[in-house]
This record gives C-alpha cells, sequence and structure tokens, in this order.
C-alpha cells in the first residue's frame, strides 16, 4: 500500500474508532457485547462474532506505535472503516440499548458518544 494510501487509513481509522482502548477492552468483556453480530450462516460459527473478533483486532492495532502496522493491519483498519462508515447510515430510533450500537461498539465506535 502507497504512503500515501497508509496516511489516509490511519487518519480514517482514528475518526472512526472513537473508543479508547482501555474502553474498548471493557465492551468486549460484556455480555452484550458477545450476544451481537453475524456467527456464521449456522448462528454459531466459532463462538465469536466477525465484529467482535474485529474488536480485538482493533486493540491490537491501537497498542502499536504508527510505524509498527503492517499491510494486514491497514487493511483490516480499511475494513473497519467501511464498516463504521456503512453501518452510520442505518442509524435506528431506538440508539442507546439498540443491537445497531452494541454491533458497532464491537468494531470500536459508539455512535452516542
Amino acid at each position: 500500500m502507497a504512503r500515501l494510501d497508509r496516511d489516509k487509513v490511519y487518519r480514517e481509522f482514528g475518526e472512526a474508532v472513537n473508543m479508547a482502548p482501555a474502553e474498548l477492552e471493557r465492551w468486549l468483556d460484556t455480555e452484550d457485547s458477545r450476544k451481537v453480530g453475524w456467527k456464521g450462516s449456522d448462528g454459531k460459527g466459532a463462538g465469536e462474532s466477525i465484529g467482535h473478533a474485529s474488536g480485538r483486532r482493533i486493540l491490537q492495532i491501537l497498542r502499536r506505535r504508527k510505524a509498527e502496522l503492517g499491510d494486514d493491519d491497514y487493511a483490516h483498519m480499511r475494513k473497519v472503516v467501511g464498516y463504521v462508515r456503512r453501518h452510520l447510515a442505518q442509524r435506528p430510533e431506538n440508539e442507546v440499548t439498540s443491537r445497531w450500537r452494541y454491533s458497532l461498539m464491537n468494531w470500536g465506535h459508539d455512535p452516542v458518544k
């Protein structure tokens, strides 16, 4: 990925992920966090939703220095930015306790902040 692209992805990721690492880590430990998200076509997957696994990956990225990030990290960061943008466009009436909000929080974005 070109340097310019990495800078743009890094900036957009920083805008999309509005939860601090400690805040995201606490959230991922909750039952509400584990209940939401896609867990495979059978509904079970590996017992963890795609979003919850993404949240754990986001924590790894947030805890690294920019110089330590590799192409896989930037690819995931782009995925996070796309997910957050798509789902923010689908805002429900009840934002505070909705599965929509909880799913976004698994991806590091709390829409009520």
